[in-house]
């Protein structure tokens, strides 16, 4: 199997291509047999080629065009997608995280910050993750950030948790740095805005608790997302877990790649 990435045109030059059956970026290409795309950049660019050079175009997020215009849209629940033949709802966004044959018991906290749906108290935020390492004093934990974190909170978890937790900035990271520590970790707290860590921690294997971030106006679709994972008992909020609740990992990890894959081979390539 080859792969080849084609960064998304401007739309505009997209519908010329796909008026004059053309895709100038695929020439020298071998003819697809599948067309992915994710962000409505690639919306026109993938039936453009589709029109030009054959095999199915495939949209990772409910399409700003017609759901029909292609031929498998992969639409995460929290989108309502409507039922039919060529939409795939999953559960969350696809993620390439796997899990581990072996775990240990190391302790993860994911934080996010402020965003369309979440606002951001960095003081609630430490004393939430203070509240859980007092609770488990013997597991190793380590605390990484987002570049949505505001300044300053990583130099702040370092005061406030020293001696407790090792604090490790996005900044200090490299692309494999999270998903290697997620398939070590036994547990996971993230913060609820950070609905793709949720989803990547779940698809590692790991228990995952949420931790409190104050919420904007009404809920939108990620904050009905998380709410479907806790009604789901695949997270546990804290407030819940000080109160009783168990934190287990997932009886199935989270595998919506691999079933969005394993669709497409059983339908098309008779896999």
């Amino acid at each position: 199997m080859a792969v080849h990435d084609i960064a998304a045109p401007p739309a505009r030059a997209a519908l010329g291509w796909w008026l004059a059956g053309a895709f100038p970026p695929g020439e020298g290409l071998p003819d697809p047999d599948l067309i992915v795309g994710a962000g409505h950049a690639t919306h026109a660019a993938l039936l453009a080629a589709r029109r030009a050079r054959g095999g199915r175009a495939v949209v990772l997020m409910r399409p700003s065009l017609p759901l029909a215009w292609f031929d498998l849209c992969v639409v995460p629940e929290h989108d309502r997608p409507p039922a039919r033949p060529n939409v795939l709802v999953t559960r969350g966004p696809l993620n390439p995280l796997r899990p581990a044959s072996r775990r240990g018991e190391e302790g993860i906290v994911l934080v996010g910050g402020p965003s369309a749906h979440h606002g951001w108290d960095g003081a609630a935020a430490l004393a939430a993750i203070g509240e859980v390492l007092a609770r488990e004093p013997d597991r190793p934990w380590t605390v990484t950030t987002s570049r949505r974190t505001p300044a300053g909170f990583a130099e702040a978890a370092r005061a406030a948790l020293a001696g407790r937790a090792r604090v490790v900035p996005w900044q200090e990271t490299d692309p494999g740095w999270l998903p290697e520590r997620l398939a070590r970790a036994a547990v996971a707290w993230v913060t609820e805005d950070s609905a793709s860590m949720v989803y990547e921690a779940l698809s590692a294997g790991a228990a995952v608790g949420l931790l409190p971030v104050p919420r904007r106006g009404r809920a939108g679709r990620v904050v009905r997302g998380i709410d479907g994972l806790v009604a789901a008992g695949l997270a546990v909020r804290l407030v819940d877990w000080l109160a009783g609740a168990v934190l287990r990992p997932p009886a199935e990890p989270l595998d919506e790649a691999g079933r969005c894959a394993e669709w497409i081979l059983a339908r098309w390539f008779g896999a």
